[in-house]
Parts: C-alpha cells; structure tokens; sequence
C-alpha cells in the first residue's frame, strides 16, 4: 500500500507535513527528557543526606556500643548517641523519601508535558494521515473498472464543492443523470485530484455552446 499521493505537489505537501511531524514529535521527546535531568538533579542533596545520615547514624552506634562496655560513664553516654544515631537515621529516611519523590516526579512531569503535543499527532495528524493512505487506495481500485469509476463519480458530485463542479459544466448533475461519458470522467478526474491521484483532463462543453456548436455545423 503506497503511502503517498500520485501528484508531485501533493507529495511534496505529503513529505513536508511528515517531516514537520517527526521534527515536532523529536522536539518534544527530547524536551520531556531534558526535564527528566533537570528534576533528576533535585534528588542529589537527598541522596547526600541519605549517604550522611545513615553514615553518621551507624558511627554514633558504634561509638555508643563502644562507650556502653565502659564502667561508670558507659551507659549514661551510650543512651544519648543512640539516640542521636536513631535520629540520623531518620534523616536518611527523609532523604530516601525525597529520592523518591524526585524520581517519581521525574517521570511525571515529563509525561505531563508530552500529553498535548504527542496527543495532536496520534489523535489529530494520525488518523487523519490513515484515513488518506486508505481513501487513496479504495480510489486507486474504483478506477479500474467502469462501476468504479461510476462511484468515483457519483462521490464527487456528492461531496466536492459547487465551485470545482460548475467549472465542469453548469450543468454537471443533468449530464451525469443522463450518463453523459464526458461528466462521468470529468466527475471522475476531480475526485481522483482530490484524493492526489493522477487522472487524465476532461472537459464539458456547456449546453450552450453545444448547442452553438451544433448551429454551425448545419
């Protein structure tokens, strides 16, 4: 299945819209990223504390548990560093929490940011891009066949705007009903335009200057 239009100035509007999606969609990543470091680096003065307190928590347990086999002093020291250390740990407690919080924040705020931008592409640009590679290849199959090409037809005439249908002919919509080859191409070329397909040009000739014509024959 082709992805891209017949006509040369279709795919060139085809391949700049592309490259302005994967440009803006890159963008975008690399901005969530960015933001992904930069909250990152919050975590470092909880991890500092973390390493600090549990540091400093595990040398006040091991002094007190030193001082605790001392006679006379001992238990009345130990129990003030144990406390201590019970505190310092607490401060490595907070700091891992912090840690965590950055972290989880990291990921949030990113996502955060990538929901509109990365949105418009798979809601808006996304479908609206598939909807085009399947119109295009439902068209390429009914321009094969004469019951397609009646489709083609009768889908222009429905759905093209009344400009592009009266510069066929003012009359399009009786030449069609009356099977007129030379609309049902007409009809058929401007559909296949509007999908970006390549079609040959076909011409109407007004009823009155078919009638003109007619006169200066006889």
């Amino acid at each position: 299945m082709r992805i891209y239009a017949e006509r040369s100035v279709v795919i060139v509007r085809q391949v700049a819209a592309d490259l302005v999606v994967l440009l803006w969609t890159y963008v975008w990543i690399r901005a969530a990223f960015w933001l992904h470091d930069l909250v990152g680096r919050l975590a470092a003065p909880g991890l500092q504390l973390e390493k600090f307190g549990g540091s400093l928590a595990d040398s006040l347990r091991d002094a007190g548990s030193r001082i605790d086999g001392l006679p006379l002093v001992g238990g009345g020291v130990a129990e003030p560093l144990a406390r201590a250390a019970d505190a310092a740990r607490a401060a490595a407690g907070a700091g891992s929490r912090e840690q965590d919080f950055v972290h989880d924040l990291a990921v949030l705020l990113p996502v955060l940011l990538l929901i509109v931008p990365i949105g418009l592409v798979l809601l808006g640009w996304l479908p609206a891009r598939i909807r085009g590679v399947r119109r295009r290849a439902t068209a390429r199959s009914l321009r094969e066949s004469a019951a397609g090409r009646d489709l083609l037809a009768l889908r222009a005439l429905a759905t093209r705007p009344l400009r592009e249908l009266s510069e066929l002919s003012p009359d399009i919509a009786g030449a069609w009903r009356r099977g007129d080859a030379a609309a049902v191409e007409g009809l058929v070329a401007l559909e296949l335009r509007g999908a970006g397909l390549k079609s040959r040009e076909h011409r109407i000739v007004p009823p009155v200057a078919e009638a003109a014509a007619v006169h200066n024959r006889w």
